[in-house]
């Protein structure tokens, strides 16, 4: 067996794994990169990425049939078909350029990736296939995986997102199981392009991780879609036909060609001996610290693996904090907030604290919406659904949240991140000058109307 000797060993090249490599290249820090698939982990293979192409596909093809049907943008064309294996062909190569631009950047900062599954023997020695590795600084960057149910183990017409990513073709009927963002963004895209789409969530609303309100637009919208809902069912099994028991307790036999498992996900903890580590737990997740220190000296968790929130974007901004730790510098993970961002039709936007939340930490505040009905912007991009929601503390009009539903709300999210970041109150907002004519105009406007005059309403 040989044995190689590096300063800093990362398990997993996902957005957490290769970006805590890429900035430990940059400080000169001699690093090796595991991974057992390939780099870019979930988010960039079978996750965000592939998932944002194909609602495109479906957002494109939706239109086209619009435009056949009654445009009235005066824009009028033969009744469209779809070719899925092109548009997976088209998706594939999105994913290809971004994997390879990864492999790139990892090379020019002196990374060495070995690609195969770890196997961790203890906090300083990992075994990859007849290769033995010894390190001074471990990180943990393995991910998560989706939840299974024991009732619909995957394969044949139960499928995971996974599959979902990668159709063959698009069926007659989907029953999606889950009301989440993973399962509704899937939900409507199959369902513009062409399947008929019911969604099973034992939950009584959609996107419960979300407020009322903000999900109400979203729920609009399925409605107008033709998506059917399941509110308060739980699924039984399968037989050919999907069983739920209703909130009454009694079953019913939903008919269907596929079913979409979309649960959630779980912090991949299984397969490479990380029970070497007898690591403290924080339920399913590592426990970590500020630092994302674990509670092995030098053995840092980062990304899903370390629990919520799971975004991509967290395990970054951890990722590039870890190498500046291990080189020396002085850091902490203390974001002000995280953007979650919903990828439904229309898209939802969480930053910081809602109007519930605030309340439930003691604060009080002033919540102020902005409707996009009163946008040209949003006009003329044919959506007057959603609005802009600013929470802002009373006393010193320090804003603590925003949420956003609407039309392309998720590049709002940026403006969002940076108020809350640097501590912005409603005037700083308020006084800042949009452009015209924008959707971020009415994040100008919502703070105008906390502070009691907003212009265009």
């Amino acid at each position: 067996m040989q044995t190689l000797n590096t300063t800093l060993l990362i398990i997993g090249g996902g957005p957490g794994g290769y970006v805590t490599a890429i900035r430990a290249g940059q400080l000169g820090i001699s690093t090796i990169l595991v991974e057992g698939q390939s780099l870019g982990g979930t988010c960039l293979n079978i996750g965000c990425i592939p998932s944002k192409a194909l609602i495109h596909v479906a957002e494109q093809f939706h239109q086209t049939q619009h435009h056949n049907q009654h445009s009235a943008l005066g824009i009028s064309v033969a009744a469209p078909t779809l070719d899925i294996s092109k548009s997976v062909e088209w998706k594939d190569g999105i994913v290809d350029r971004l994997t390879t631009g990864v492999a790139a950047l990892l090379k020019k900062n002196k990374v060495q990736v070995i690609n195969g599954w770890a196997k961790v023997i203890d906090g300083k020695t990992v075994e990859v296939g007849d290769t033995r590795i010894q390190c001074e600084h471990l990180v943990l960057a393995t991910g998560s995986t989706s939840v299974n149910l024991p009732m619909l183990p995957i394969g044949g017409p139960i499928i995971s997102s996974t599959e979902a990513l990668a159709p063959k073709s698009v069926p007659e009927r989907l029953v999606v199981v889950g009301g989440g963002y993973i399962g509704l963004e899937l939900g409507i895209a199959y369902r513009k392009l062409g399947a008929e789409v019911s969604v099973v969530e034992a939950q009584d609303r959609i996107l419960p991780a979300y407020d009322a309100e903000l999900t109400q637009p979203v729920h609009e919208a399925l409605k107008q879609l033709g998506v059917k809902l399941y509110l308060k069912h739980s699924v039984m099994g399968f037989d050919g036909t999907l069983q739920v028991r209703d909130p009454n307790g009694d079953t019913l036999n939903l008919e269907t060609d596929q079913v979409l498992v979309a649960v959630g996900r779980k912090p991949n903890t299984q397969g490479w001996n990380l029970e070497a580590l007898n690591l403290d737990m924080n339920g399913s997740a590592i426990k970590i610290d500020s630092r994302c220190q674990t509670s092995m000296r030098n053995v840092y968790a980062i990304g899903d693996l370390s629990g919520e929130p799971m975004l991509a974007h967290r395990a970054m901004a951890q990722g590039e904090m870890v190498a500046e730790l291990i080189s020396g510098k002085t850091r902490e993970f203390n974001p002000t907030a995280i953007a979650a961002v919903c990828f439904t039709d229309p898209e939802l936007v969480v930053v910081g604290k809602t109007p519930d939340e605030a309340k439930a930490a003691g604060l009080d505040c002033i919540v102020s919406n902005f409707p996009f009905a009163a946008n040209g912007r949003a006009m003329t991009l044919e959506s007057k659904t959603g609005f802009v929601r600013v929470v802002a503390r009373r006393d010193n009009h320090v804003i603590v949240g925003w949420q956003a539903v609407g039309v392309g709300v998720s590049e709002l999210s940026t403006a969002f991140a940076q108020s809350l970041e640097m501590g912005a109150r409603l005037e700083d907002i308020g006084g800042t000058i949009h452009a015209h004519p924008t959707l971020g105009e009415a994040v100008q406007e919502a703070a105008l109307r906390a502070l009691g005059h907003a212009l265009h309403l």
